[in-house]
Formats: structure tokens, sequence, C-alpha cells
């Protein structure tokens, strides 16, 4: 994984734990600078991506209740999420639904996730890529939900602005339905709600 560090159970090592942790948290900072394709609401300019995890974060304890999983670990879905996107400090933010770009998207993402939680003790190190990589992978009810929140939050956006990114770069209804159907996966109520005004945006367009 390359991550460099050492376990917490080690006295000796405390300071540089702590240096480890404190490098950790001033490099994820640059999340901030890092924009999407989205548009925060009612400002015409694009969102970052720390403001989309802020956002994503808060959606998911809003919405636990409508979870398609009844034993969902609500916690795991946030420290998840609070670190899916820290690798585009390095990978940058591939637009969703650009092929080309995601062609070479999960080796980009590796390499930044090899160095950023490198960072960190070798346990937390271990802990945060073992997240990353349940997200990615998509095979637990908690990253089914996380993925669904991630989605979501970007149609809420694009809807708000009028179909936003979709009409800018000409993205098809399909292709919209396509990429967001995880959304029942997750929170079935809440794929039926937008996916009833994606198809009226898109069809008054």
């Amino acid at each position: 994984m390359g991550a460099v560090g050492t376990s917490s159970s080690q006295p000796a090592t405390s300071t540089d734990r702590l240096a480890r942790q404190m490098r950790f948290a001033l490099e994820v900072d640059q999340l901030k600078n890092v924009l999407r394709r989205t548009y925060v609401t009612g400002s015409g300019r694009p969102e970052n991506s720390a403001e989309h995890t802020w956002h994503i974060v808060l959606m998911t304890v809003t919405l636990a209740e409508r979870s398609a999983f009844p034993n969902l670990d609500v916690l795991r879905v946030i420290k998840m999420l609070l670190i899916h996107d820290v690798v585009e400090i390095d990978a940058g933010d591939t637009f969703g639904y650009d092929t080309a770009a995601h062609a070479d998207k999960r080796e980009r993402e590796v390499k930044a996730a090899e160095r950023i939680f490198g960072l960190l003790p070798l346990d937390q190190a271990a802990e945060f890529r073992a997240l990353w990589e349940e997200f990615e992978a998509t095979a637990t009810p908690e990253a089914k939900f996380a993925l669904a929140m991630d989605r979501v939050q970007a149609v809420m956006l694009n809807l708000a602005a009028n179909g936003g990114a979709w009409k800018e770069h000409g993205i098809t209804l399909e292709r919209i339905l396509e990429r967001n159907a995880v959304i029942g996966d997750g929170v079935p109520a809440v794929w039926e709600l937008v996916k009833q005004q994606i198809e009226a945006l898109m069809a008054a367009k």
C-alpha cells in the first residue's frame, strides 16, 4: 500500500504518529481546491470536492432512515464518504459521463490513495485504504448506500441548476438514468422521486 507508519501501541513513536496525523489533516485541506462540474445551488459557481463531501455526509445523517438496508452502519458510511474523494487531490475529479477519462481513473486513483493514505500511521493508513476500497467495490450495504448519497447529491444539484452539467455536456436522459439507477439500490424512495424530476426536466428541454 506504500504506507509508512507505526502502531499506536508503541508509545516511543507517539510524537511521530501525531506528526503523521497532522500532516495528513493538512494535506486533505487541498480537497477544497478540486472543482467539480456541479454548481453550488443558487450561486452559479462550481462546487469543490470538500463541499460535496460535507453535503453527502449531512444527507446521509438525514436520509439514513430511508435506507434499503435495515441494519445500516451509519458511522461506517460517514467514514467512507469522508475519505472517498480524498484521492482527487492527486487524481482530479473525473466527470461521471467522461468515458475517456474513466479509462485510467482506477490507475490514477490507486496511485493517489497510496501516497495520501500513506501519510498516516500504518494502522490508520490500512483502515482508510480499506474503507476507500470498500466504497469502490460497492458490495456492502454501507458502500451501496454511500454511493447512492454520492450520486443523488449530484443529481439534486443538476436539477436545481435546470440541467446544469447535463445540458452543458449534452448528456442524454438515457445516460443520466443509467448512471444514477444505483440510487435505487440504496434509497429506493429517493430514486423514485428524483427519477420523475429528471424525466420531467429533460422532457422540457
